[in-house]
């Protein structure tokens, strides 16, 4: 799929990327060495979803007052986007390990699945909360929040009792969370998204990476130290002012007045006048 996507690239005449210089300086700055023939990209983004629509009511809203009474950065958001899904055994990983480290935490849960992307192809109406550990709700009721299914991700990001965000890393999450300059614990799933956890961890510093094989089981001592050091430890502190950095970077690039993505989408606007594009 991706090659032949690459093979398309060489019959358009332009390209327009959801990034900003200041993200992807080294792609993009090798993308301009014109190695694709007369084709321009046009970094313009980040481009997110912004604000509550009318259908998100209830348990969303109330999610978001729960994370009002928390103290400041000291709630990790857990969630695996729209499609990512973990098989059973993963699950009660994954809740031993929240447990075991101790921090507050906002739970996006899905019924379980062996394939890694089984929300987008599958519909369940079973409860998730059923696949939790026994006795895992009544544990963590004082420090733990469960979301069935779906949140309001950037209303949560925009807390500031959010502190971590532990992502499958897809690139509008990934977005998402730069924009609230929120750190990260990657753990990518599928498609792109190890690629961006590379990126986030080696070359931005702003995430931890959880390393594991192709279908291994990620244990709970593992996921509970990779939290504990981004939400209590010196080096996510660290990731969390580099993310704040690049989230200022972010908002400067969508400035009206001289951001970079904004005049690059006016260049852009020009060029197609000018051709009688529009």
């Amino acid at each position: 799929m991706y090659i032949q996507r690459a093979k398309s690239m060489y019959f358009v005449d332009g390209i327009l990327i959801n990034s900003f210089i200041e993200l992807e300086s080294s792609a993009i700055k090798a993308l301009e060495l014109k190695g694709y023939g007369k084709i321009d990209f046009f970094p313009v983004g980040p481009i997110t979803q912004t604000g509550l629509s009318n259908n998100d009511v209830g348990d969303e809203l109330e999610c978001l007052k729960w994370l009002k009474n928390q103290p400041q950065n000291s709630v990790l958001y857990v969630s695996f986007g729209s499609g990512g899904t973990l098989s059973q055994t993963q699950i009660n990983e994954l809740a031993f390990g929240l447990e075991l480290s101790g921090q507050r935490f906002i739970w996006v849960l899905r019924a379980p699945s062996d394939s890694v992307s089984a929300a987008y192809l599958e519909a369940t109406n079973e409860d998730p909360l059923k696949f939790l550990p026994k006795g895992f709700l009544e544990r963590t009721k004082e420090k733990g929040l469960i979301l069935p299914s779906w949140a309001p991700q950037v209303q949560i990001l925009k807390e500031k009792s959010v502190g971590g965000f532990l992502s499958h890393c897809g690139w509008n999450s990934v977005l998402e969370s730069m924009q609230e300059g929120v750190p990260i614990v990657a753990w990518p799933l599928f498609a792109e998204q190890a690629m961006n956890a590379v990126m986030l961890s080696n070359d931005l510093k702003v995430a931890i990476r959880l390393k594991f094989e192709d279908d291994e089981i990620v244990e709970k001592d593992k996921i509970a130290n990779v939290i504990k050091c981004l939400m209590e430890g010196e080096e996510g502190k660290a990731m969390r002012d580099r993310m704040k950095s690049l989230r200022d970077y972010a908002t400067k690039a969508l400035n009206v007045k001289d951001g970079f993505s904004i005049q690059t989408l006016s260049h852009l606007a020009s060029q197609m006048e000018m051709i009688g594009g529009i």
